[in-house]
C-alpha cells in the first residue's frame, strides 16, 4: 500500500498484477477500508490489474473537513485511475463504493467496462435518516454508534458473527469527519435518473441479511439497469465479501467470465 498524491489529496491505495491486464477497480463500505477485499482478492486469479482504495476520510487517506459531496468521491476513484492509466475497467463498489461506481460509470463510461453493485441502491435511505445519524456521530462518537451498525451489517445473529471483532474495530477506528463526510455524501445522493441511463454488464449482489441495504432495496436498483444479473447471497448481510469471501470471489469470477473481462 503506498499514499498516493493527486492534486486535490492523498489516497491511499494498493495495485497489483500485471501492467495492461483487465483491470479491476474495489470501493468500500463506509466506515471501512480497502482490506474489506483482502479476503475476496485472495481468490481470483494473477491476470488481473487490481486497484483498491481507503476511500477520503476513511484508512490511510487524508479526512478533509466535512461534509463531502458525491461527486467529490466520484472524483477521488477517477484521479485514482487517471494516475494508474486505467480503462476499460469493472468497478466493484459495495455500499457507499456503489454509489461511486454508478456515479463514475455515468460520467467516465470510457473508463468504466462493467460495474458489480454490491449492497447498494441509487439512493439508500434519506436525507432526515442520514441527519439523525450524523447528529448522534457527533454527539457521542462511534463507540455509540457501533452496535446498531453492526446489528444491520450482520443481522439478527451479529453478536456471535466471526466477523464482528474485524468490523467493530474499522468502524470504531474510522475518523469521525471521514463518516460524517461521507455519510452527508450518501445523503445527497440520488442515482435513480442517472442509473436508469446506463447500458452496460452489471452483476448486482444483495445479502440476505443485510439490514442497510436489504435485498427489495438492492433489486429495485438491479432493475434500473437493463440485462443485469443479480445474486441473492444466503447467510451475508451487508458485507458478503467479508462473511464469505470465497462465495463472493466466484459470483465475480463467472461475471467476469461473461463479459469476456480477462
Amino acid at each position: 500500500m503506498s499514499l498516493i498524491y493527486l492534486p486535490h489529496i492523498r489516497l491511499n491505495a494498493r495495485i497489483e498484477g500485471p501492467v495492461g491486464a483487465p483491470a479491476l477497480v474495489f470501493a468500500h463500505a463506509l466506515g471501512t477500508d480497502l482490506s474489506i477485499w483482502d479476503g475476496v482478492l485472495a481468490q481470483l486469479p494473477r491476470r488481473f490489474r487490481v486497484l483498491a482504495y481507503d476511500q477520503r476520510g476513511h484508512g490511510g487517506s487524508d479526512t478533509p473537513a466535512p461534509p463531502y459531496a458525491m461527486g467529490a468521491l466520484v472524483r477521488d476513484c477517477e484521479a485514482l485511475m487517471d494516475h494508474f492509466a486505467l480503462k476499460d475497467a469493472v468497478i466493484i463498489g459495495v455500499s457507499l463504493g456503489g454509489l461511486v461506481a454508478q456515479g463514475l460509470a455515468v460520467k467516465r463510461l470510457d473508463l468504466v467496462r462493467g460495474v458489480v453493485l454490491s449492497n447498494t441502491a441509487a439512493r439508500i435511505g434519506t436525507p432526515e435518516m442520514w441527519q439523525t445519524r450524523m447528529l448522534e456521530i457527533r454527539e457521542t462518537g462511534l463507540d455509540a454508534y457501533v452496535d446498531g451498525a453492526m446489528q444491520r451489517i450482520l443481522g439478527v445473529g451479529y453478536r456471535t458473527n466471526p466477523a464482528l471483532p474485524y468490523l467493530r474495530d474499522l468502524l470504531t477506528r474510522t475518523a469521525p469527519d471521514g463518516w460524517l463526510g461521507c455519510a452527508a455524501a450518501i445523503a445527497g445522493a440520488d442515482f435513480y435518473t442517472t442509473t436508469a441511463s446506463l447500458r452496460l454488464p452489471a452483476l448486482v449482489i444483495a445479502g440476505a441479511n443485510d439490514g442497510s441495504t436489504p435485498p427489495d432495496l438492492v433489486r429495485e436498483t438491479a432493475e434500473l439497469i437493463p440485462g443485469h444479473r443479480f445474486a441473492l447471497m444466503r447467510g451475508a448481510g451487508h458485507l458478503p465479501m467479508v462473511e464469505k469471501p470465497a462465495e463472493y470471489a466466484a459470483l465475480l469470477e463467472t461475471f467476469l467470465a461473461e463479459i469476456g473481462h480477462g
